[in-house]
């Protein structure tokens, strides 16, 4: 994870692509063009417009990692330079368990609600296929819930 950071702030494509599976998805909240990014090369060309256009630099501020399965979750902030702003935020990453490359990342950035919104969550992420519930109600029994 750190890897991938330092080939974010480097705006370095070949290190960045290396970080990813081939089929990796970047996902994100609302409110971004052309998401969720599909492919090692869509993330890493997506991270060297950020660093090109917005003078995009991060820091890794908190990691936890799973004992149980190729899973972290890492707190950062996008330190937008040329706009003087920060965004502060949380991705969760999934691990594909051979080769230990990134295979998903799901963003959730510390920011308002979008208050046109029904229901606030990520864009293109299969939320129904991952089990995850769709309405409110009592908690489930699913394992890790």
């Amino acid at each position: 994870m750190r890897r991938y950071f330092d080939a974010c702030n480097a705006a370095d494509y070949d290190a960045l692509v290396s970080c990813f599976t081939p089929d990796a998805v970047h996902y994100f909240p609302p409110g971004l063009d052309g998401v969720p990014w599909r492919t090692a090369d869509t993330i890493a060309r997506g991270w060297q417009h950020c660093v090109a256009t917005l003078g995009s630099q991060w820091t890794v501020d908190r990691i936890v990692v799973s004992q149980d399965s190729p899973e972290a979750v890492m707190e950062w902030t996008h330190w937008k330079n040329a706009s003087g702003t920060a965004l502060r935020g949380v991705e969760w990453y999934v691990f594909d368990a051979d080769s230990l490359r990134i295979s998903e990342i799901r963003a959730y950035y510390a920011a308002p609600a979008d208050r046109s919104a029904t229901i606030n969550e990520l864009v293109g992420f299969a939320y129904a296929d991952r089990g995850y519930p769709l309405a409110s109600g009592p908690t489930s029994d699913r394992e890790g819930t």
